[in-house]
């Protein structure tokens, strides 16, 4: 192996994308639904390579971290910000709960077990699958003023505690939520799904990728006038209950200026446009179909609005709707509404917040009165702002530097608690104001994945060495602590939301869970049993704020260990 080791000395970053490319491809491999993940397997693959020697920089594994946790909370700064208010108190209580349950068993285990700095931050990066801690606590330990030696052999545990529990950190959430959770409530995820939609009156059918719905929503379809003759257009449109529209009307080949009092005649041709389920009883009163005709096409579009509305934020979408005058709202259907790139059930009781995503269908003219309505038309862009995002991570990594000391216990954010902090105020200001701090979502998506899997890679190549010779040593009684740290906040948080905070419904519950946790193979598992976009709801606010205390949990870990 001399000549890989020769190859690594001149060129250390070598061993990097040596060990992302291995790595993601055993994260591909597939155990029955589990797979282990680009972040996990490129810290295993580290781990391998460094036997080889090889040590890169850390400086670059700083660089990584930062971009990697500004980029989370930028993402997440909305929704944190939004989730802070009476309307989501179960779901932050269930978030708080979760982490301060998992901060206590920890701590408790690593007394008990005599377990140093490292391993239990370790412990809580793997045990509670959160990534970001191992940078958080890695930040924290370098701030104890230790020996660079003692420094080294603590991040190096960190890394450790975090392979040797990360897959049973992944899978004991996906059983507990999928599994446990519904027989514990008697209940079935798809079944308790379904009241929920049956509750609020019905739900948006979710796709994938390339997938469209063989009976649209929204549709428009061109009538003959026979049974409708006489009858004016509002009350064509009242009788479909506002939710269809008369957008065009052709009398002997002439086109008519549509207003509400215009009357019909018999073999006027009609164009209607609207939602699917109040066209067909409307098409039963007015004629015949026709399939097409010169002249009576016409171009609807979308446009995508970023909700800002003053006074409006955290209330429910009936209320909204029934608050806006007809003629505000004639012509304008929503067709999609988006937090976090999660597509929301379209339902009277969904809270919309300030930031996230409505698509308006309809005419242009009535698609921009509804976008300035909402807030602000979303223009897409594929450049990110460099200038906000330097100056938002900039000042993370000032905040970072930061220490304060309570006794002899020293806190401090460090440049990864601090780069997430900027990142949440960043990107809450950036949805209040969509002129400036662009960064599209695919950009969004590569900081995140790319800064942590190469952080976490690094911290494996940089320690390696010493993780190979402290996992023989007490691999399985790390294991068996991950296994503790995994399962038992989850009960804990699962008992807390059953009986205090009194969730009745087990996708609600589920939902929350796994948000709470940070979990998202957990709630992918969900989504597949309960078939429906109901768990979303309260998994978006969970996991906004779980993103933050649970990443937060690397300095405690290190302060009180």
């Amino acid at each position: 192996m001399d000549w890989l080791h020769t190859i690594f000395q001149k060129s250390p970053e070598s061993a990097l994308f040596l060990s992302l490319a291995v790595g993601y491809a055993i994260g591909k491999i597939t155990f029955g639904k589990f797979q282990l993940g680009g972040v996990a397997g490129s810290l295993l693959a580290a781990v391998v390579i460094s036997q080889v020697g090889v040590e890169i920089d850390n400086g670059v594994k700083a660089v990584m971290f930062a971009v990697f946790i500004y980029a989370v909370g930028y993402e997440s700064g909305p929704q944190f910000f939004n989730s802070l208010n009476r309307n989501s108190l179960r779901e932050i209580a269930m978030a708080v709960f979760m982490a301060v349950a998992g901060l206590i068993t920890i701590v408790v285990l690593a007394k008990l077990f005599h377990l140093d700095k490292g391993l239990a931050a370790g412990l809580a990066a793997g045990g509670m699958t959160q990534s970001a801690i191992i940078g958080t606590a890695g930040d924290a330990i370098t701030k104890l003023g230790l020996p660079p030696d003692q420094v080294k052999t603590l991040q190096a545990n960190v890394a450790i505690g975090y392979a040797v529990t990360y897959v049973f950190g992944s899978l004991g959430a996906i059983i507990v939520c999928v599994n446990i959770l519904p027989r514990f409530m008697g209940a079935d995820l798809k079944a308790d799904a379904k009241k929920v939609e049956a509750e609020m009156q019905g739900g948006l059918p979710q796709f994938g990728p390339g997938q469209v719905g063989a009976l649209p929503r929204l549709v428009g379809r061109l009538f003959r006038v026979t049974g409708a003759a006489g009858k004016t257009v509002s009350q064509v449109e009242i009788g479909g209950e506002d939710l269809v529209t008369v957008e065009k009307i052709q009398r002997a080949g002439k086109a008519l200026e549509v207003t509400q009092d215009t009357v019909l005649q018999a073999d006027d041709l009609v164009l209607l446009v609207g939602r699917r389920d109040a066209m067909v009883p409307t098409a039963l009163v007015i004629g015949n179909e026709v399939a097409d005709a010169e002249g009576m096409g016409m171009v609807m579009q979308t446009r995508r609005a970023v909700f800002t509305r003053k006074g409006l934020n955290n209330k429910p979408l009936g209320e909204i709707v029934s608050n806006i005058s007809r003629e505000m709202r004639h012509g304008v259907y929503l067709e999609r509404i988006e937090r976090f790139n999660n597509a929301l059930p379209i339902l009277p009781d969904l809270k919309l917040q300030h930031g996230d995503i409505v698509t308006f269908y309809g005419t242009p003219a009535d698609t921009k009165r509804a976008v300035e309505r909402a807030g602000y038309e979303l223009v897409p862009s594929e450049k990110t702002d460099f200038v906000y995002f330097g100056a938002g991570v900039l000042v993370g990594l000032l905040i970072g530097l930061l220490v304060v000391r309570i006794g002899s216990i020293p806190l401090t954010l460090g440049s990864g608690g601090g780069a997430l902090l900027s990142g949440l105020v960043f990107g809450w200001a950036r949805s209040k104001h969509q002129m400036y701090g662009a960064m599209p979502t695919a950009a969004c998506q590569l900081l995140k994945d790319f800064g942590l899997a190469a952080f976490v890679a690094i911290v494996g190549i940089n320690s390696g060495l010493q993780a190979v010779s402290t996992l023989r040593e007490s691999g399985v009684t790390i294991f068996l602590l991950g296994a503790v740290v995994t399962l038992l906040p989850l009960f804990l948080t699962m008992l807390f939301g059953r009986y205090v905070l009194k969730y009745n419904n087990a996708a609600l519950l589920a939902g929350a869970l796994a948000g709470s946790r940070s979990a998202n193979p957990a709630f992918g598992g969900i989504l597949d049993k309960a078939e429906s976009p109901v768990p979303t709801v309260p998994f978006a606010i969970t996991y906004a704020l779980a993103n933050v205390l649970l990443t937060l949990l690397g300095p405690l870990v290190v302060g009180l260990v």
